[in-house]
């Protein structure tokens, strides 16, 4: 028997999700279905975390164990011939038997843009989410910075969120903008409760269209209240860019 670990790049707008579902497609679902092809059995995967309906990844994670003498090599090659060109395997390699992709997990980096112009972009309207009216990034950075350390993010968590608390370590919360309208949030964690970053994000909005200060802001963040916070971003603009593990645990 032998432990993998997949680092998975995918465009989520054509997936209902990375959780595999009846009868809809899943990043899950296709990656599972591709390796059952390829070792000529079920194999169930397990990924550091699940993305929603519409949200991307450039390094999304997840790990499987099998009965195979393929080498990582070839499980990868062969995985991406299968899978659509929505899904690529960006990297295979062996694990310790005692290595799962979530409980593992150290941290992770979240991107979302944002496109802030009076045009929408044709091309990019699955990967951001347009905005006309002009933001003011100074203010949202300066709100921003109050997520930085330990916090109770209860105003931020989405309903049926599966955690045990929700006091989260933010280690990076950044805005950058370029002349085009381009704004993005990157933001790190040792961990996310569902929704938080998109409910964040759609309260940092509020803030740059003045509708929130940033002492409101942080006020919100106190209260734990999430009905106090703004509105869900839309999942087009999600990027899951890094999970984190300690180092030691990439090879067998």
């Amino acid at each position: 028997m032998k432990h993998f670990r997949i680092t998975i790049e995918y465009d989520g707008g054509g997936f209902a999700g990375w959780q595999c579902q009846k009868e809809t497609r899943t990043v899950q679902g296709e990656i599972e279905a591709a390796l059952a092809t390829m070792v000529g059995r079920p194999v169930r995967i397990a990924a550091s975390g699940r993305t929603d309906a519409g949200v991307h990844a450039f390094g999304q994670v997840a790990s499987f164990q099998c009965d195979t003498r393929l080498t990582p090599e070839i499980l990868q090659r062969g995985l991406n011939s299968i899978l659509g060109d929505d899904i690529v395997i960006r990297e295979c390699c062996e694990v310790p038997g005692t290595f799962h992709a979530r409980f593992n997990a150290k941290g992770k980096t979240y991107d979302y843009h944002i496109l802030n112009r009076p045009l929408p972009s044709a091309i990019r309207r699955r990967h951001v989410w347009f905005i006309r009216r002009p933001l003011d990034i100074r203010q949202m950075q300066q709100a921003a910075e109050m997520l930085l350390g330990e916090h109770d993010f209860s105003a931020f968590e989405g309903a049926g969120s599966p955690r045990a608390h929700a006091v989260r370590i933010i280690t990076q919360a950044r805005l950058t903008a370029n002349a085009h309208g381009e704004i993005r949030f990157r933001i790190s964690a040792n961990g996310f409760l569902r929704f938080m970053v998109r409910n964040i994000v759609g309260t940092l909005v509020d803030v740059g269209l003045g509708k929130t200060t940033p002492v409101e802001f942080q006020k919100i963040l106190e209260s734990r209240d999430r009905s106090r916070a703004g509105a869900t971003a839309p999942p087009q603009g999600l990027f899951l860019l890094q999970v984190r593990y300690p180092e030691e645990e990439r090879q067998p």
